[in-house]
């Protein structure tokens, strides 16, 4: 696969989700962002404006098996990853999966979870496997975790920990529709639901193609330090406590990566790199204060005073 079928199956999945997700092209691209290039996602906005759709669809527009998990505080791990059980006709242990054995995951409301449950995730976002009595067992391929959060409501939450955060390739929020998209909105589910309308347009299989043909996207060593030096600026900001680390700029590269193939360009451009910074980057810098907003306010600031190399076209 070249990146110009990239291109075009990006276009298929995005308009096919599109008739679910109503004028949030953006949000819908940066999902399949971290799909193609083998990243999680982080959804953090209010309830009803349509983050469990957008996982459902993504789902079903690459014909994989979706499981949603709603996270509670009395949820134990083996809900998550499945348990050994004893069958007494055989005599023997068999191993009965749990929900994260999906192609898309959804991760309702990650940080109403506690600590332990949420660790449990770690292992199956970062190496694709779950270890259950000390036997691994591999995850669907391609598998997105899709994750979110609710920034207003706090009670009974525990923060996800930094650990946890940097195993998403990318943050992102939704934000309400326009005027004119929520007419629309309305006018779809007069009758029915339009996630029931959303058909497969590629295959589980196809989208590992098209991850492979991703990584071969070539990134010159000019953007990779460019990469190199806008994570270097996290760290050394006066206001910021924790900047990103080099798993930060192997997620900028990657993501970046994929940027140019849903473009149909087989090379990496430094607008690829910059409209996706902040989003890849947000979640991995803590600062002294100004919560989301003001770390996007400090990236955006860094994009502007980091030096932008000159790239010719291959």
């Amino acid at each position: 696969m070249h990146p110009e079928d990239v291109a075009v199956l990006a276009n298929r999945m995005a308009d096919e989700i599109e008739r679910v997700i109503i004028g949030k092209g953006d949000v819908v691209r940066r999902v399949l962002v971290g799909l193609l290039a083998g990243g999680h996602v982080l959804i953090e906005d209010i309830p009803g404006v349509g983050k469990t759709m957008l996982a459902r669809s993504t789902a079903k527009v690459i014909g994989g098996v979706f499981h949603r998990i709603q996270f509670t505080p009395d949820l134990l791990p083996a809900d998550i990853t499945g348990i050994s059980i004893y069958n007494q006709r055989t005599q023997e242990f068999s191993f009965r999966p749990g929900p994260v054995f999906a192609n898309v995951l959804l991760a309702d409301e990650i940080n109403r979870a506690t600590p332990k449950l949420q660790s449990a995730l770690l292992e199956s976002m970062d190496e694709r496997q779950v270890t259950v009595e000390g036997v691994s067992h591999r995850l669907p391929d391609p598998f997105l975790v899709i994750a979110t959060e609710n920034p207003i409501e706090f009670r009974g939450t525990h923060p996800l920990p930094e650990t946890q955060l940097d195993r998403f390739l990318l943050r992102i929020d939704v934000g309400y529709p326009s005027r004119d998209a929520e007419v629309e909105i309305l006018k779809r589910q007069r009758t029915a639901h339009p996630i029931e309308a959303v058909e497969a347009v590629t295959s589980p299989e196809e989208m590992i193609e098209a991850r492979i043909a991703v990584r071969q996207v070539h990134i010159d060593s000019a953007i990779q330090e460019y990469i190199v030096r806008l994570v270097e600026a996290t760290r050394t900001h006066p206001e910021v406590i924790l900047g990103a680390s080099p798993r930060g700029s192997l997620a900028l590269q990657h993501a970046a990566q994929a940027v140019a193939a849903m473009q149909g360009r087989d090379y990496v451009i430094p607008d690829d790199v910059k409209g996706i910074a902040v989003a890849c980057l947000g979640h991995r810098v803590i600062t002294g204060g100004g919560g989301s907003d003001g770390v996007r306010g400090l990236l955006a600031g860094m994009l502007e005073d980091v030096p932008v190399p000159e790239v010719s076209a291959r």
